[in-house]
């Protein structure tokens, strides 16, 4: 189980040439995810998501709070728990010189999979992702949709037990963003916990099991999709985030 408990991240950014200011991303962020459970962080660009993300994966350093993976923490665990996940951003970069399959064999080594495993495990990943066709094609000469395929493969290569996917399907086609999605299900059945970023309200209707709606670095409501567009009175997520947005500010 992933357990993170009053998240909180903050930067500070320049105001003018002579001032700065202090702000926070994330605002005290808690949840928990159990085993087999796909929840969506969800929220426009600018909420908090990829923070959190990256703090969650280990990348950043929260300004408060904790995380802890099966009891395990970045600071005493660091080791073991790069190994048990999974980090995928947006703009993460491959190397472009290399066929897919030469990366897959890179990260394999790296993550060190037994050596008479790695072939059988890169042709399981190829069938999964539907990568056959190019998988002995150098990464610059393939489509977005299918560097993103090759992306998710590498996350994929050392069978992790978390994945941490940020903005997964961004621009992609629809025929590889439904590869991806049938992917994350995939893994799901087979008990990963998987965190799943994205403005798409509808993928995340789709796939998640419980989602956190984010915005201005805060969960403004978390619960299932259903949940969700139960309490708010409407048949579907997006319009269930702007009832909770435009809620929010009559508080005010």
């Amino acid at each position: 189980m992933l357990k993170v408990e009053n998240l909180k991240k903050k930067f500070i950014k320049q105001t003018s040439k002579n001032s700065k200011e202090e702000f926070y991303a994330n605002k005290g962020i808690s949840f928990e995810a159990s085993d087999g459970k796909i929840i969506g962080i969800l929220g426009p660009n600018g909420a908090g998501k990829s923070t959190l993300l990256r703090m969650i994966a280990g990348i950043l350093e929260p300004t408060e709070g904790s995380i802890e993976y099966d009891g395990m923490t970045h600071e005493k665990d660091e080791i073991v728990i790069k190994k048990s996940l999974a980090f995928l951003s947006g703009n993460t970069k491959i190397y472009n010189s290399l066929s897919a399959y030469e990366l897959l064999r890179m990260c394999a080594e790296i993550y060190e999979v037994p050596t008479n495993e790695i072939e059988k495990r890169i042709e399981n990943i190829s069938k999964t992702l539907e990568m056959d066709k190019f998988l002995y094609n150098r990464i610059e000469n393939l489509s977005t949709g299918q560097t993103q395929r090759v992306n998710i493969a590498r996350c994929l290569v050392h069978d992790p037990k978390y994945y941490i996917l940020d903005e997964a399907t961004s621009g992609l086609d629809i025929i590889s963003s439904q590869i991806i999605l049938d992917f994350i299900k995939g893994e799901k059945s087979k008990g990963k916990t998987i965190l799943y970023s994205t403005h798409y309200m509808e993928e995340a209707e789709n796939i998640c099991d419980e989602c956190l709606m984010i915005n201005e670095g805060v969960i403004i409501k978390r619960g299932t999709p259903d949940e969700i567009k139960e309490y708010t009175k409407t048949t579907n997520l997006r319009d269930a985030f702007f009832k909770l947005i435009e809620g929010g500010k009559n508080e005010k």
